[in-house]
């Protein structure tokens, strides 16, 4: 497999990768031109919601083919077409062949929530102190565990979740939540979420766990329940403020994360008609509420 790299301006980001697409280039990844020095630009949005850029004010492509003559056409090709005026072709170079399975694998290892509830990739043996285990690889739907808010979720339920609770976890991703939950004790789970295949997402992982949950989109979610946990994300979790309240039951308990430390005072607030809020627990620069 050989890479070609070329360097090119923000504006022409895209146009570029679609003409490397078109000429058979296996995969574009965009990369700072300028990274690791002084003009290294921070280009980062929050989870699920897009970056402010597409691209840096200096990129790299980086197109993959498979083979050396493939990605020469493409260069020439390239080099004449009148949008890539000011671009320029870096290098060709052949790439390593590696295992990319094994490669992506080892970028997850097992997650310690609390000394006895782990999260642990089918791949990885679990560790000896796990009493319980989630096992859950990465997917399509958020929620591996390995994000502070997750982690800071399960934590809360591992510590805090009574007995015999009726659980809501609404905007379920993975259905990572409501599987913590079942596994500490909740007798009913229902886990929701508007993308469907979050939904069936939570069911197989529910399965694969051999816990049962109760999945589908948010009209699910009837009646009163104990716990009622949403992970996602500020802006959606202020709308949702009535319909959330609305589901917990008299002396029951609302958690809530996706809230950077930032937000908590508009998120109390938008909480204030129906509850008071405060942060149960801070990671990584978010934090948890509960009531």
């Amino acid at each position: 497999m050989f890479e070609l790299i070329l360097l090119c301006a923000q504006e022409q980001v895209e146009i570029i990768s679609e003409a490397l697409l078109a000429l058979d280039a296996l995969s574009v990844s965009v990369e700072d031109a300028d990274a690791h020095t002084d003009q290294e630009q921070a280009l980062f949005g929050e989870p699920g919601m897009p970056v402010p850029e597409q691209a840096w004010l200096r990129s790299h492509l980086i197109a993959l083919f498979t083979d050396q003559l493939a990605a020469e056409q493409a260069a020439q090709l390239l080099q004449v077409q009148d949008f890539f005026d000011q671009a320029s072709v870096v290098r060709i170079a052949e790439v390593p062949s590696q295992d990319w399975v094994r490669l992506t694998q080892s970028q997850f290892e097992p997650v310690e929530i609390t000394s006895d509830l782990w999260v642990v990739p089918t791949w990885h043996e679990a560790p000896a102190q796990a009493r319980k285990v989630i096992r859950l690889d990465p997917g399509l739907a958020f929620g591996t565990g390995t994000h502070p808010t997750t982690r800071m979720c399960l934590r809360w339920i591992a510590q805090h979740l009574k007995q015999g609770s009726r659980v809501l976890d609404y905007g379920c991703g993975s259905g990572i939540l409501a599987i913590g939950a079942a596994m500490c004790g909740a007798t009913q789970v229902d886990a929701v979420d508007i993308d469907p295949d979050a939904v069936s997402a939570a069911q197989a992982n529910a399965l694969a766990n051999h816990v049962q949950i109760h999945t589908g989109l948010p009209e699910v979610a009837q009646g009163m329940y104990g716990l009622v946990v949403a992970n996602i994300l500020a802006a959606p979790l202020k709308v949702l403020a009535p319909l959330l309240c609305g589901h917990v039951d008299k002396g029951g308990h609302l958690v809530l994360a996706g809230i950077l430390s930032r937000q908590v005072e508009e998120i109390q607030m938008a909480y204030a008609a129906y509850t008071r809020l405060h942060v149960a627990d801070t990671l990584d620069g978010w934090v948890l509420m509960t009531t």
